[in-house]
């Protein structure tokens, strides 16, 4: 099964971040269209239709997500596009912002017209100079064509969009540590409830979403919904966006329709592991995600539901590749470090626990393991991920468990290399 390009589409031409050649694409016809002959409860019901899954990981529905916000709730409300890519593995949102801005702008105008929201923020990832300078770019040009600003297109609705660059934490990729931020607040998860939708950026109603989920909208009004639904499966609407690194032939960013079976994928389009040696293992959706092995690939599909039932997750789509000549201790002990450095600290299982994990991950793979030290991970596990205010601590301990579980002789292979040093 091929590449389905629909928002990559022409996303390797040299202009492909301008607004002149976006429009001689098509590009905000959807826009035009939305507001020219379409009634908001139209445009949520052709979103809701097209079974369009948040991008960003959770995979919630964006039309129900939308419905949340009422368009004639009194005072001000926000729109947010979440583009603080942090998720080692994934670059696939840089790609859009990057090099084809405007179709993300556009889905966002369009959400906000449904939502009847006044003014929306990108909040994009500190790393992310040049993708920052393609997007401000582009809202300019979006604010001198009269995509933005007062009166769009004679609608009588207006909109205003802003960028706002993080500083480079991983927890601002969790919404309501976004939200703090954009305020100015240090980058904190919030309790919940309140959701966003009731009290979002500045106590006022809030809808979040991911830069790819945006992107996604356009063709979803020009084409309807029903249409965007059939690329993919009856739950998972649509093309979805892989990044794939690690030990493959061809790595990249990839457009597929859900439910691509991952041999066509992975042997077809990306060329199987790299130099001809053997697959060992595959993180399916970013680092915070359980690894699986080549047995368990049989039979999966790519979209939320297949790579569930397998017992991992799509998440963010990062799809890493590890061959046999890995060492999964050694990967471990990197992926536990980052997870270390990036917990906000705010809960004590979480600060605690991570620091923990990777103390013990690094004694283990520097030759100072002890017989017990993988139970005490499970030990620890049960304590940390059903105790924290959001995912954080499942982000570390569900890979960890994965990866000791499935390769738990390489880890105490290590431990008894230390026992005989000891010795």
């Amino acid at each position: 099964m091929p590449e389905k390009r629909i928002i990559l589409d022409q996303i390797d031409n040299p202009n492909s971040a301008s607004i002149d050649f976006y429009m001689s694409l098509g590009g905000y016809t959807a826009l035009k269209k939305a507001m020219g002959n379409m009634s908001r409860d139209q445009i949520l019901g052709e979103v809701k239709a097209s079974n369009l899954r948040g991008r960003g990981g959770a995979g919630f529905p964006a039309g129900i997500k939308w419905g949340f916000i009422k368009p004639d709730a009194p005072g001000p409300k926000y729109l947010v596009c979440n583009a603080d890519e942090g998720e080692p593995g994934t670059f696939k949102d840089r790609e859009i912002l990057q090099k084809k801005p405007h179709i993300m702008i556009e889905g966002m105008i369009i959400a906000a017209y449904t939502m009847g929201l006044d003014a929306g923020y990108i909040y994009i990832r500190g790393e992310f100079y040049e993708p920052l300078l393609a997007v401000d770019k582009a809202i300019a040009e979006a604010y001198q064509k009269g995509f933005l600003g007062k009166d769009i297109l004679g609608s009588g609705f207006s909109f205003d969009l802003y960028t706002y660059r993080g500083a480079g934490a991983y927890i601002c990729g969790e919404e309501s540590a976004l939200i703090n931020s954009i305020e100015g607040r240090r980058g904190m998860p919030r309790l919940k409830p309140p959701f966003p939708a009731q009290n979002g950026v500045y106590g006022r109603p809030t809808t979040v979403n991911n830069v790819e989920t945006f992107a996604a909208v356009p063709s979803i009004i020009n084409n309807g919904g029903k249409w965007y639904a059939d690329l993919g499966t009856p739950k998972s609407g649509g093309t979805k966006l892989f990044s794939i690194s690690g030990h493959v032939q061809r790595p990249g960013v990839y457009e597929i329709p859900m439910g691509t079976p991952w041999k066509d994928f992975f042997y077809d389009i990306c060329g199987g592991v790299k130099d001809g040696k053997q697959l060992k293992a595959v993180i399916p959706g970013g680092s915070s995600t359980p690894v699986l092995k080549p047995e368990e690939l049989e039979g999966m599909t790519m979209d939320y539901e297949s790579i569930a039932s397998k017992g991992s997750m799509l998440g963010s789509g990062a799809v890493i590749i590890l061959d046999e000549t890995t060492d999964m201790v050694k990967l471990l002990n990197r992926i536990l470090h980052f997870y270390a450095h990036e917990s906000c600290g705010q809960c004590t299982p979480c600060r605690e626990g991570s620091d923990w994990f990777y103390d013990i991950i690094h004694r283990i793979y520097h030759g100072k393991g002890r017989e017990g030290d993988l139970d005490l991970f499970e030990n620890l596990g049960k304590n940390i991920g059903p105790n924290t205010i959001c995912a954080f601590g499942d982000a570390f301990v569900t890979p960890t468990l994965s990866f000791i579980r499935k390769f738990r002789e390489e880890f105490l292979a290590y431990i008894k290399r230390s026992d005989s040093a000891a010795g």
